[in-house]
């Protein structure tokens, strides 16, 4: 079975990776479903997909991408418009799926695609409810720890069987307490500097999900280049809300919405993300901007910057 898969992966490269593709799209429909209902509470299996007017959505309306272009965005029973955003997370996912296939081998990107999806779902959510729910953070802590222990090529360990699991696993354990230390102190310092909370619980367990499946290197590049990404961001926002006369300090929620949050973060045992503030008014929450520098690191950055600590710990422990 796998000299098979081996022949049609080295002869037909394109086979498998049109599979991943597609199953990257299949897998972002069933991530906007997850991304609507988890915040709420419900059920990401039953009932199926239905459209606003409350009628069942047939299978055949239901085929990624396609359906909302073959449509032009419209459902086909009532006529209501539903969002672009849903074909743009398949679309996304899709090619995420393709990107970890075609860099990594067959079993690291099968993995890597159970963390994509843990990226994807937590930045969206995050954006819609400032919340990262912890079936994605601590719930994709403990399965990164597990599959490193299972499977120690996800932390590029190879040796004897059991010593490569233990060592692998450990990696993963110490990646952990490494992404969730860091943003911990960080974030208390900064409560003592400004005098506010600087960050929210539910970065902090974030950035513990990504050193448990990236290692400490990555959760600490994470915590950094989210750091930068949220600066690209948020600068032009200060200036926009400068040009155009913005007015400060953080924007209010309404009653229903502050209502629906607080909901939401019950259901779903989420803890609120502290965000960023710019002068005009927006919120910004900092998960996604962590899930950016999470995917720039594993989608092929981590050489580089598993290289840079390399070289960087060695002025410090030379022979």
């Amino acid at each position: 079975m796998f000299e098979t898969f081996e022949f049609i992966n080295e002869d037909f490269p394109w086979f498998f990776a049109t599979l991943a593709a597609i199953f990257g799209a299949l897998t972002g429909s069933f991530l906007n479903v997850c991304i609507y209902r988890i915040p709420a509470g419900r059920s990401i299996i039953f009932p199926g997909s239905t459209c606003a007017c409350g009628r069942p959505i047939p299978f055949y309306h239901n085929i990624p991408i396609f359906t909302w272009l073959i449509l032009r965005g419209k459902a086909s029973c009532c006529g209501a418009p539903f969002s672009m955003r849903y074909p743009a997370i398949e679309l996304l996912t899709a090619v995420l799926f393709l990107w970890v296939w075609l860099i990594y081998s067959p079993l690291v990107a099968l993995l890597g695609m159970f963390f994509v999806s843990f990226l994807i779902c937590a930045t969206f959510i995050d954006l819609d409810h400032m919340i990262i729910p912890d079936r994605f953070s601590i719930g994709g802590m403990v399965i990164s720890v597990i599959l490193s222990f299972i499977f120690p090529a996800l932390h590029g360990v190879d040796g004897l069987p059991i010593a490569s699991n233990i060592q692998s696993g450990v990696s993963s354990i110490v990646g952990a307490l490494v992404g969730a230390g860091l943003v911990y102190w960080i974030a208390v310092l900064g409560e003592i500097v400004f005098r506010k909370p600087a960050m929210g619980e539910g970065d902090v367990k974030f950035v513990g999900f990504v050193g448990a499946f990236c290692g400490w290197q990555g959760a600490v590049f994470s915590m950094f280049g989210g750091a930068l990404v949220g600066s690209v961001i948020l600068l032009p926002c200060l200036l926009l809300g400068r040009l155009f006369g913005g007015g400060g300090g953080k924007a209010q929620a309404s009653g229903t919405e502050a209502a629906e949050a607080a909901l939401a973060e019950e259901a779903t045992g989420a803890e609120g993300d502290e965000v960023e503030e710019v002068q005009f008014g927006a919120q910004v929450p900092f998960g996604p901007m962590l899930a950016a520098a999470a995917l720039i690191y594993f989608l092929g950055f981590d050489a580089y910057v598993d290289a840079y600590f390399a070289e960087f710990a060695s002025y410090f422990f030379m022979p």
